[in-house]
């Protein structure tokens, strides 16, 4: 598969969804929450309709596990997956803090292959695919490729506004971890991704639309993405929740003790 076409059609399914989503931010809009009392915006499902639409006009063969779609398990027997967080923050959207992002990944046998996150507010593209590197890009600016940070040591940290956990703090106060950065969604992994920090430690449950994405982006800018419990992570699953929790980190000699 073309996964430079895919990435062509993400950018411009993220770009239109994204239209959409600030037109609603800077509006007046209604909270509703999920039966796990996680909120869910009219924004959520305007995105998700147009990015579900669009990557099923395009590759009709191709299912779409999308968080804000009925889940359809014939797509257990298909060797790709697309794998779609139309509004990844949605705590960071209802807060104001701008950053939220869309998300969009193919998988293949279990495997993220092309991945693209796109900041709305900010209007930046991140995106990647296997074996062709990680890349940024924003509207009249020039394509860059994205490379982890080479630092060793004195590492940045990245950490969730809304995720913030005990284990979390016990691993900061543990490797006396001095730069903190707190960011909101997958934005955190764009930072990485950047090099802006060198690690990033998510503990507890996850989807696999909200690392997808994220993981291709990271790994191909040369960054390492594991499970807490050491395997790697596996997609399209029957159950689409991650429990290891996940972590980044730049280079090996930064991976901390937990």
């Amino acid at each position: 598969m073309d996964t430079s076409g895919v990435l062509d059609l993400f950018r411009e399914l993220a770009a239109a969804a994204g239209e959409k989503i600030l037109d609603i931010y800077r509006s007046d809009f209604a909270v509703e929450y999920k039966e796990d009392n996680t909120p869910v915006t009219r924004d959520d499902k305007v995105s998700n309709e147009i990015i579900e639409r669009g990557l099923k006009d395009e590759y009709p063969q191709i299912p779409v596990l999308a968080e804000e779609s009925a889940d359809d398990l014939y797509r257990l027997s298909e060797e790709y997956c697309f794998i779609v967080d139309p509004l990844d923050g949605t705590k960071e959207f209802v807060s104001k803090t701008d950053e939220f992002t869309v998300n969009i990944a193919l998988a293949r046998n279990g495997i993220p292959i092309a991945g693209l996150i796109y900041v709305p507010v900010l209007g930046e593209f991140y995106y990647a695919s296997e074996n062709q590197g990680a890349f940024w890009y924003r509207d009249k600016e020039e394509e860059q490729p994205l490379d982890v940070s080479d630092r060793i040591g004195g590492i940045r940290l990245a950490v969730s506004r809304f995720h913030r956990t005990r284990e979390l703090d016990r691993l900061i106060e543990k490797n006396h971890i001095q730069h903190v950065v707190v960011v909101g969604s997958a934005y955190k992994g764009c930072l990485f991704a950047r090099g802006d920090v060198e690690a990033y430690y998510r503990f507890g449950r996850t989807m696999e639309w909200d690392t997808a994405a994220m993981q291709v982006i990271a790994v191909e800018a040369g960054g390492i993405f594991m499970g807490m419990d050491g395997k790697p992570f596996v997609y399209n699953k029957p159950n689409p929740e991650n429990h290891s929790g996940f972590y980044l980190v730049n280079r090996l000699e930064n991976r901390l003790a937990f």
